[in-house]
Parts: structure tokens; sequence; C-alpha cells
């Protein structure tokens, strides 16, 4: 083993800059690590609009496309969410920006070796571990009271007053997703929302992803599922990356400049005993061009317990999952060794 949690020496974005061969632990080892830029068929997910959702005489329509979408393959794209597109392109604007700085301005950030929080890329567990073509910035949006301020970037002048404006918007959306959710099972409205907690963990991840030279080989994020009850992805406007299983077979994402792409993670699949599925998903590289995200995850609060809901329980399909606390805290170290943390919960 390597020592606990070690750092990085380079950022991905140097790397990139001096152009050489990657070393070795960038190459992904995967069952699937063929060749990663084989052509892959797109993603056919639907369009859910917030607006027709959340008004009573359109809402069966789009539950009902809501319910197809989160149970055949855990993601969809959100339109008519009440966030103009002016104001998205902000956000991808701070995004770009921050990356944009000098090495040494955006090293007032770095992330310390024992945490997730600030900027950096992967935390270091094993010699064996696979590090992923990328660099980020993590940051804890909620509760407010444990957000680590030093990690919030003052340059660009306006990033904290935007992220926090958008993040307080993701916050609202996340809350009628879960009720709508629920209601898409005939369970009680807020019967996901109680489980979620009135503190919940709100992060976000900043994810830049430079030209790569050995996109054949090396994968942006390796293959993985999240830990939240929701994720929002605001997608890079021109250049596309995520990828989605399905069975055996990759589907990319098709770019939708102004909608957010949403999936549900492993604590909404315990919840809803099986029913939606929280998806497996990478990100692939490309030579040319640079790839700007910004992920938020909405995690129930940590001493909430999880468990699949009563309503979904019968003698025909029976509890699937075990109740779990902290689901969080068995996530990571899962992650980092390519297992997944959900099979560890499953009954």
């Amino acid at each position: 083993m390597a020592a606990k949690a070690e750092l990085i020496s380079n950022s991905v974005q140097e790397m990139a800059v001096d152009g050489k061969e990657p070393p070795v632990k960038y190459f992904y080892k995967g069952n699937d690590a063929g060749v990663l830029d084989a052509y892959v068929p797109l993603i056919d997910i639907p369009a859910v609009d917030l607006g027709l959702l959340t008004c009573p005489s359109t809402s069966a329509q789009e539950l009902e496309k809501l319910h197809l979408a989160v149970s055949s393959w855990g993601c969809f794209q959100v339109v008519n969410h009440g966030m103009a597109s002016s104001f998205l392109d902000k956000v991808r604007e701070v995004s770009k920006r921050f990356f944009a700085l000098s090495m040494e301005d955006k090293q007032k950030y770095s992330r310390e070796a024992d945490s997730i929080e600030g900027y950096g890329n992967d935390m270091i567990l094993s010699d064996h571990q696979t590090i992923d073509w990328t660099d980020r910035l993590y940051l804890t949006i909620s509760p407010e009271d444990q957000r680590k301020i030093k990690f919030w970037p003052e340059n660009p002048k306006d990033f904290r007053e935007t992220l926090n404006e958008y993040t307080m918007k993701l916050q609202e959306m996340n809350e009628i997703l879960l009720r709508a959710m629920a209601m898409s099972l005939s369970l009680e409205e807020s019967c996901f929302l109680d489980q979620y907690g009135e503190r919940p963990l709100v992060t976000a991840r900043f994810n830049f992803y430079p030209p790569c030279p050995r996109p054949d080989r090396i994968l942006g994020v390796k293959p993985h599922a999240d830990a939240s009850a929701i994720t929002f992805l605001l997608q890079d406007k021109e250049v596309e990356g995520l990828q989605f299983l399905k069975g055996s077979e990759w589907f990319r994402v098709p770019i939708i400049p102004h909608a957010l792409l949403i999936n549900v993670g492993d604590q909404v699949e315990i919840m809803s005993n099986g029913i939606f599925k929280s998806p497996v998903h990478r990100v692939v590289t490309n030579t040319e061009k640079e790839r700007n995200t910004l992920a938020v995850f909405c995690i129930p609060e940590s001493n909430r317990e999880i468990k699949p809901a009563d309503g979904l329980i019968s003698e025909t399909r029976p509890c699937l999952y075990k109740k779990v606390k902290d689901y969080v805290s068995i996530y990571f170290q899962h992650y980092q060794q390519g297992k997944r943390p959900i099979e560890a919960v499953k009954i």
C-alpha cells in the first residue's frame, strides 16, 4: 500500500501541456479496457419538463416520463427548469476562469492529503489504483455551517456568489424531483424527502478534463455510480464525454446546452427498492479539446436511516437492500478500489 491518501505531485493540466506519455497509473485496467475511444451509440433518454411536472393539469404525463427514465436508464435531461441560459453560461464561465488561473493561484485552494475538499485530483489510496485524467475543485455547499470557505475561490470575483445562487436553485429542484419520484411510485409524496432529512449534504465538484494524448487507454473518470440521492450535471456546451452503462453496452450522452442532466444515485436506488437504477457511468477523453463540467451531489443527512420504502415491499417484491446510515463513508474507499459500494448493502 502507498502512504495513506498521498497527493499527486502534478496536475493533469500540467501533464497535458507537457505533452509526454502519461504515467502508467493513468492507464485504465478494467475488464472493458479495450479501445476506450471506439464508437459508442447515443443514449435515448427523455427530456423531462419541470414546468409541466409541477403543473397539476400536465403532471401525470411528465410523471410517467420521469418514471420510465429513472427505472430504465437512471437518468434524464431536465428542461424548463427556471434558470436562464445566460445564468447557466455564467456558471460555466466562472469554472473555466478558475481552471485558467496560474498554477500558483489555483494551488492556494489545494486540498489537504487526507481530504477530498479543495483543488486537486484523485486521493491515492493504493499503489494499484488507476488515476482519473481530471483536475477538480470539490466544495461542500450545505449544511452552510460545514462550508470550508478557504477553498472557495476569491478569483473569479463572482465565483462564490454564482455558485451559491446556482446550488440554492438546485436544492429547490431536488425537493421537487424527490417528491415526483415518490408520487410516480404511488407512494406518499414526502416518502423519499423524509429519508433525505433536514440537514442533507450537498457538494459541488468542478471538473476540468484537458486534452489527453491517449484517449484509447485513459479515462477522465473511471466507471462508477454515485453515492448521492440525486446528482445534477451541468455539461460542457460543446464537448461530449459522459457515457452510461446499460447491460454490457456503453451509451454516450448528447449535449442539450441549456438542459441539466440528472441521474439518481445509490441512495434513491435503495429507497425505491431497486425500481429506480443508480447508473454506472464514466467519462472518456479526447486528444483535441478541453472539457469543463460541474456536478452537484444531493446526499441524505448522514444520521438518517436509508431503506426501501415500506410501500415497495411485498411478497412478490421482497426487500432487496439492508438499512444503511452514512452511506458516503463506505463509498469513497470502494470507489478508489474500483468496487461498487451498493453491493455491500444488497441482501
